[in-house]
């Protein structure tokens, strides 16, 4: 488990997580079960009992709707330790691979939330690549 407990136990701040990770998913407009299967597996990581893990998905969709910009699901989890935002970047990159290519909107979208999350782009670069090779 990645978190704190006081930070498991603030379900909005997991559920703002989970709606990064969904809006990855969804911005190549191709939202698969795959991406879903990731987005429930990093959940659990991140110390979301099972039986929540649906109903933050439900509720991280409805904010990730009627979201205008992603600073929304950011503001959080920049001020994570470098650990946390790592393992947050690579269930993003996880997701934008999981069909074995990264458009220009997915490359895009991960190069705001470098600087957006405080992420140098050398760090960046490497998870990509950590996650390209082992998605293939």
């Amino acid at each position: 488990m990645l978190f704190k407990k006081e930070e498991v136990k603030n379900n909005k701040f997991l559920t703002k997580v989970c709606a990064l990770l969904i809006h990855a998913a969804k911005i190549d407009e191709n939202y698969t079960d795959k991406e879903e299967g990731i987005i429930k597996r990093t959940l659990n990581e991140l110390g979301v009992e099972d039986e929540n893990i649906s109903k933050t998905i439900e509720d991280a969709k409805v904010i990730e709707e009627n979201a205008n910009q992603i600073l929304d699901f950011t503001r959080e989890v920049k001020n994570l330790p470098e650990q946390d935002k790592i393992k947050i970047v690579e269930a993003l990159w996880s997701i934008i691979y999981s069909n074995n290519d990264a458009d220009i909107y997915e490359t895009n979208l991960m190069r705001r939330l470098a600087g957006l999350l405080y992420i140098d782009n050398k760090t960046m670069g490497d998870i990509k690549e950590k996650i390209k090779q082992s998605s293939k």
